[in-house]
């Protein structure tokens, strides 16, 4: 990073870790991706309530559907494809907090780096001077929870980045960093 990028991540590195999760917790099997050195950043909180919201929204509408069907039919079948529905919906209700816990990201000199998953896990290095675009999201729910969504995009398919359930002032802090940096290097974005 050049050094104006370096000052501003260290400015805002209050921002990128305000009402977030204290660390990257790592899966504990031997054959794990180790997180390396250096500051790993994690996602708010509020990023897991969106989610059993989210989710339990879609269990219930479920629920319902297979219950009205039932009753206005008569017939047991649609129990089959919603009982299977419900199970994943549930089961991803419960591993949703530890899911969340395991995404993080680093800043380092040459890269952004990203990591997520428990069982299927990813760690993606994404160049500063691949970047072609940042774009924040948020949907009607993130807004009220005050979290974003930071999509990075590179001209190759498999190295683009999406960090869901930031919060709003870090998306926007890492942002900035991400365009003072390729703006310093004058390739990207």
């Amino acid at each position: 990073m050049g050094a104006d990028a370096v000052r501003a991540e260290g400015a805002g590195a209050d921002a990128l870790d305000a009402r977030t999760f204290s660390r990257v917790l790592e899966p504990r099997a031997a054959g794990r991706l180790p997180l390396g050195e250096g500051t790993w950043h994690q996602l708010a909180r509020a990023y897991v309530w969106v989610q059993l919201i989210s989710q339990g929204a879609v269990f219930l509408l479920v629920l319902a559907v297979a219950i009205g069907v039932q009753a206005f039919t008569g017939v047991p079948w649609p129990w089959i494809p919603a009982g299977i529905v419900l199970v994943v919906t549930a089961i991803g209700l419960l591993i949703t907090p530890r899911q969340a816990r395991s995404f993080g990201y680093q800043l380092r000199q040459d890269d952004l780096v990203f990591r997520r998953g428990i069982l299927w896990q990813r760690v993606v290095a994404v160049p500063y001077g691949r970047m072609q675009l940042v774009d924040i999201t948020h949907g009607p729910l993130d807004r009220g929870f005050g979290i974003a969504q930071l999509k990075l995009v590179t001209a190759a398919a498999s190295t683009g980045v999406t960090i869901p359930g930031l919060t709003q002032e870090a998306a926007e802090q890492l942002r900035d960093t991400l365009v003072a940096v390729a703006e310093t290097r004058r390739t990207g974005l």
